[in-house]
């Protein structure tokens, strides 16, 4: 290799080892905080509430699009409503951030349609949900929805 291609040939290395290496800091966790995002959302649109129960810390607290806040007590309570009928609950464009090993972040898109009180709704929302690693696990520490301006 000459002297003239080493220069050139230095910052495509870097930038290959800096990609592979941030690539491998969001590893660790993050495809299991993921499935349990997915868990989580199932869990919900079926009314699971044992599974829901050990998804949420004992000081879950969720605040929804019109900014009222829930503790864990009061959004399975809400999830148990049998006037409300979930048709669809998805998620998209999900991301997770991990700090420490012990902390995750996840921010995506939600989108759920169905019946309350025999009424058809549907929201398009953004969520920030933050995952606590507990013993071997992870629970939800805190979700945060709110309707996208246009």
């Amino acid at each position: 290799m000459s002297f003239r291609m080493a220069p050139r040939l230095a910052p495509a290395i870097f930038l290959c080892l800096s990609m592979r290496l941030a690539a491998q800091d969001l590893r660790p966790g993050a495809e299991q905080v993921l499935k349990l995002e997915e868990k989580w959302t199932a869990a919900y649109k079926e009314r699971d509430l044992d599974l829901m129960s050990t998804l949420l810390t004992e000081d879950f607290i969720i605040t929804v699009e019109d900014g009222a806040t829930y503790s864990k007590a009061g959004y399975i309570t809400h999830t148990a409503d049998a006037t409300v009928q979930v048709e669809v609950a998805e998620q998209s464009d999900m991301h997770v951030r991990m700090r420490t090993g012990m902390l995750a972040i996840v921010t995506g898109a939600y989108h759920e349609r169905g019946h309350s009180k025999n009424k058809l709704y549907e929201y398009h929302d953004r969520f920030t949900d933050v995952w606590v690693r507990t013993g071997n696990g992870w629970r939800v520490l805190s979700s945060h929805y709110s309707v996208p301006v246009k």
